[in-house]
């Protein structure tokens, strides 16, 4: 895939309509619905307020949760989840939905900007039409959640045709969302010149150039509970990476694949074999593929379960592996040291119990002392650096844990192969 796109700023903006498609997926309190973490919003800032001191008019979209605009469908998915069917009314339905309103993103953008953020009542109603055409340069104004329409999550065409025709140029900025081809992260470029905003070119330079042309030996570091989800990952980073490590739940997979004895851990049994290919291709290719030597492991999935360090592949009958071991730390932290770029993807065990997070802090703070290039991939890894404070000793925390893996595994992203090569 080719990461070399035209960005903002190879395009001339200045009295054009911008349509910018940011990632406002924001955390927010269940009761009060106020947002409890506005990163992804002060992250789009820089590409909007470029825009607006060039003089665009910037109309701003972007989904928020998964709402279910069918109200039939709605009631289906709620009755499969257990829930009485009478008491799925469409006042409740139409509640639901009014709690993904993207109205209060306005409000703490408007605050961040220190100017006012014109909401707009729908998508591409009447309303949003009427305050997109009315829209001056320097102005801002923000769309309602994508995903109230029908056919954002299908990439309908003519969803994709009436959002393109409220503007004359299309940026992308949701490097959270370029994984997926809906109507406004891909659809809209069938229909607009197409550029990226600064946070994707960030992305696709740190990222891209991690995995095109990376400064050696680079090791990856990829965690998490499951093989399965990063099959694709470890088969591509085989190609590119010096050192391969394996932490978190899938490394008792590998064990098990292995002969070891994994007790009650988490087991993927059918994906034994390609634990075992993975093995064998690295050892083919000259890659280095570390797994743990040692595991803490608790007779209970519990924050105060009894626990006990084993070797590798001899955990008790009753008992799981929740963290990798005192001599696995070691390891890894060695194999850290000397890199030249670290990718990290997915805890090293149950990061939520403090019990079973040392794994994953020593590798935190391991990387928060090498002098590597260090490239946190979003999701767990990315929560665990903000959480002991790394985070600003860290070159690059991707902003898309989904869209930061299936660029590892060197897949194409529809949100970025739509836009104009440079």
């Amino acid at each position: 895939m080719n990461y070399n796109k035209k960005t903002v700023k190879d395009i001339d903006v200045k009295g054009k309509k911008v349509l910018l498609r940011c990632d406002f997926n924001v955390p927010q309190d269940k009761a009060t619905g106020a947002i409890t973490d506005d990163k992804r919003i002060r992250a789009a800032l820089p590409t909007i307020q470029y825009l607006l001191d060039q003089g665009a008019a910037v109309i701003a979209c972007s989904h928020l949760g998964k709402p279910e605009p069918n109200f039939d469908k709605w009631v289906k998915k709620q009755t499969e989840k257990g829930k009485d069917p009478a008491s799925l009314t469409q006042e409740k339905w139409e509640k639901t939905m009014k709690a993904l309103s993207l109205a209060p993103v306005a409000k703490r953008l408007s605050e961040l900007l220190g100017k006012d953020v014109i909401m707009a009542a729908d998508v591409v109603g009447p309303d949003a039409q009427a305050k997109a055409a009315a829209l001056q340069p320097g102005q801002i104004l923000l769309l309602e959640n994508t995903r109230f329409e029908k056919g954002e999550t299908k990439n309908d065409p003519e969803l994709a045709k009436a959002m393109a025709s409220m503007a004359e140029v299309y940026v992308s900025d949701a490097f959270g969302a370029v994984h997926r081809a809906h109507a406004s992260t891909a659809g809209v470029a069938e229909y607009l010149p197409a550029v990226s905003g600064f946070l994707i070119q960030k992305e696709l330079e740190i990222i891209g150039g991690a995995l095109a042309n990376p400064k050696r030996p680079l090791v990856a570091i990829l965690g998490g509970s499951k093989v399965s989800s990063k099959i694709g990952v470890i088969n591509n980073l085989l190609e590119i990476a010096d050192t391969i490590i394996i932490g978190g739940g899938m490394a008792y997979t590998f064990s098990a694949a292995q002969g070891g004895k994994v007790g009650d851990s988490l087991l993927e049994a059918d994906w034994q074999d390609y634990a075992n290919d993975m093995v064998k291709k690295a050892q083919e290719k000259g890659v280095k593929l570390l797994l743990p030597v040692d595991t803490v492991c608790a007779d209970a999935f519990a924050p105060d379960a009894n626990s006990q360090v084993v070797k590798a592949g001899e955990i008790p009958d009753g008992w799981q592996g929740l963290d990798i071991g005192p001599e696995t730390v070691k390891l890894y932290c060695s194999a850290v040291a000397d890199a030249g770029t670290v990718i990290w993807n997915g805890p090293m065990g149950v990061f939520e119990f403090p019990a079973f997070a040392k794994g994953t802090e020593a590798v935190a703070e391991a990387l928060s002392k090498t002098s590597a290039i260090t490239i946190i991939g979003g999701g767990d890894s990315a929560a665990a650096v903000q959480q002991l404070g790394y985070a600003d000793k860290m070159t690059h925390i991707s902003t898309g844990g989904g869209a930061s893996l299936e660029f590892m595994e060197g897949k194409e992203l529809p949100g970025v192969a739509c836009l104009l090569d440079k």
